[in-house]
């Protein structure tokens, strides 16, 4: 499957919003090197988000849920293993912006708690 291009600006916007949930999760102790599921949240129409849902293994996520807000808008929660390394992050976030373009659906972001490597 071949990703379409994905507006450099754009990229750019998420990636400034990408390095402020970064800074929080070091100042909250983390460990950005190691592998943890990382979600992603698309919102859109159902046939839209099905099609995702369905494809998401290919597109190497697994699905996690499908929530709908007060407002009747529709969300499909996608979980990916890996750290949270600034260029494993840039590289996700620009899959997810390419995703939103093939599937006309719209990035919603990221989200994972932190890990400290130690133990609770």
């Amino acid at each position: 499957m071949t990703l379409p291009e994905v507006d450099p600006k754009r990229l750019e916007a998420e990636w400034a919003a990408d390095k402020d949930v970064l800074a929080s999760l070091a100042a909250n102790g983390d460990r950005a090197e190691i592998v943890r599921l990382v979600d992603v949240s698309f919102r859109g129409d159902e046939d839209a988000l099905e099609r995702l849902e369905d494809d998401a293994e290919t597109l190497g996520f697994s699905f996690i849920e499908r929530e709908e807000d007060e407002d009747g808008e529709i969300s499909s929660f996608l979980g990916i293993e890996q750290s949270v390394e600034a260029d494993a992050i840039r590289a996700l976030t620009l899959k997810c912006l390419q995703i939103e373009l093939l599937y006309d659906v719209e990035y919603d972001g990221w989200g994972c708690t932190a890990e400290t490597g130690l133990k609770n």
